[in-house]
């Protein structure tokens, strides 16, 4: 039986996101042991090393040197500020709140859009704006029965996050024309390489005086899960998604994610599923749909076009 290329994107998007939604409950129980800084450096340098590896091993086209230095500042905001903070934010928050506030990227793309590109801003828009936002303030601002740092410092964890997600969200919006005109492989080894030159000099003292004796089995294929799995095999997995499906599409598995991550940290006792955390996620998840269903009056008069064009072309094809 073949499977359908459309189907080939259902499948390898939602493998992505089931696998990073494991991932956040892994990540966490290792930031226990290694910390955010040198989770974070362990997880790019390991990155640039395979996406290097797999450039040289496969024929990837050559990319313009212009290009290089314009990848190196992307991965200010696609890797440092959005991996790094995401990690901050994961150590100082619960799984279950990090991986809400993940699945509002699509919000957070839509309003950097309107601002840098003059994409028209909707009312429905706006309505699915203040549905995400609502519900990241109740995240924020909901107390926890527990009393642990992890708990007092929830507030901090979830601004890491948004902040995270807005860098991305930047990436997205500033870089997209970069992104198209190069291959993932490319954009990948020179974007992990540059992140790892530019975070040394903050974590190169936590890498001298940690205790490497301390790592467990455990912890080490935590690491390995990161590294490997959770991103380089993900951000390899994205392209072949993207070529597949259209972007509303992709965007509405961003919910597998907050699931995963929740069904996992209960069952790891990380995390409790509280009233307020149900809210706040249905309200997100509202958001985010509203954002990616609706269309301003000029995109709907465009898909309008394109679809009469391509029915008048069918119909002159089986003239």
């Amino acid at each position: 039986m073949k499977i359908s290329e459309t189907t080939k994107g259902h499948i390898v998007i939602l493998l992505t996101n089931i696998i990073f939604g494991v991932n956040t409950p892994i990540a966490k129980d290792a930031l226990n042991v290694v910390g955010p800084y040198l989770l974070s450096t362990f997880r790019f340098a390991g990155c640039a090393v395979l996406f290097w590896i797999v450039s040289f091993i496969f024929k990837v086209p050559k990319i313009d040197r212009k290009d290089i230095g314009l990848l190196c500042l992307a991965s200010l905001l696609g890797i440092v500020f959005n991996l790094f903070l995401f990690i901050l934010g994961l150590s100082n928050t619960t799984p279950t709140n990090a991986s809400i506030i993940v699945s509002m990227t699509p919000i957070f793309t839509m309003i950097m859009a309107a601002i840098f590109l003059k994409e028209p801003l909707t009312l429905k828009k706006a309505i699915g704006v203040m549905c995400g936002l609502s519900g990241a303030l109740i995240l924020i601002f909901t107390k926890n029965s527990t009393g642990s740092i992890v708990a007092k410092n929830n507030a901090l964890g979830i601004i890491f996050c948004v902040i995270s997600g807005i860098s991305y969200a930047l990436y997205l919006t500033l870089f997209s024309r970069l992104i198209k005109r190069n291959h993932p492989i490319n954009i990948m080894k020179w974007m992990f390489l540059a992140s790892t030159i530019a975070i040394l000099p903050v974590t190169w003292p936590y890498l001298k005086s940690f205790s490497y004796d301390i790592l467990t089995t455990k912890t080490c294929f935590e690491l390995l899960y990161v590294v490997l799995m959770a991103t380089f095999l993900n951000y390899l997995f994205i392209p072949m998604a993207q070529a597949r499906l259209r972007p509303t599409t992709l965007s509405m598995y961003n919910y597998v994610q907050p699931v995963v991550t929740t069904v996992i940290s209960i069952i790891m006792l990380m995390d409790t599923l509280t009233v307020y955390k149900v809210i706040a996620a249905l309200l997100i998840f509202s958001g985010v749909y509203i954002v990616t269903t609706s269309r301003s009056k000029k995109q709907t008069l465009e898909k309008k076009n394109a679809e009469r064009t391509l029915t008048e072309i069918i119909k002159k094809i089986s003239l």
